[in-house]
């Protein structure tokens, strides 16, 4: 009975100890994903929006881009849409662009939540999550401010509350 119980303690404490240098081994071993920052070249991407047509990032060049990271189950993401659709329509003709960036969920889904909402702007499908990892995303919502060289200007994690707010983050960004 005795020699039972200690194989059994040997036995998990070697699947822990494999855990914990499976760990250390990914932690050490995983790829440096460059962090976005301010000041910085955003990194380019191409992303198709729900209408299939691709969107790359650097084709906007000249134009001051606001990049927003979002989902349909995130309230805050939600209650900044119709901000975002109101600003997108004063500044698409003052060179501003939005690109709202969905973080993987079903076209059906995604396509509800832009006809609940009428919006106007570009909205694109990470499937993969590449530009989500890429943008070391987390959490949502996040808006990137992106000025007509593809600098960085500004990151803003989190809700954006007020429809002034959003005008200016946009008024920063024209070219």
């Amino acid at each position: 009975m005795k020699k039972q119980r200690l194989i059994m303690r040997s036995i998990i404490l070697i699947l822990l100890g494999a855990a914990v240098v499976y760990t250390l081994y990914a932690n050490f071993t995983k790829d440096d994903i460059q962090k976005v920052e301010v000041g910085k070249k955003a990194p380019d991407f191409v992303l198709s929006d729900m209408n299939g047509e691709k969107h790359r990032l650097s084709d906007y060049e000249g134009k001051g881009v606001l990049l927003n990271f979002w989902a349909t189950w995130c309230k805050p993401c939600e209650r900044e849409m119709p901000y975002m659709d109101s600003g997108y329509k004063v500044y698409k003709d003052k060179g501003v662009q939005v690109l709202a960036v969905n973080i993987g969920e079903s076209d059906v889904v995604v396509n509800e939540f832009i006809n609940r909402y009428d919006l106007s702007f570009p909205v694109l499908n990470d499937k993969n999550q590449e530009v989500l990892t890429a943008y070391g995303v987390d959490p949502l919502p996040i808006t990137f401010l992106i000025n007509k060289d593809g600098i960085v200007e500004r990151v803003h994690t989190g809700e954006i509350i007020k429809e002034e707010v959003m005008m200016d983050m946009m008024e920063e960004i024209k070219p």
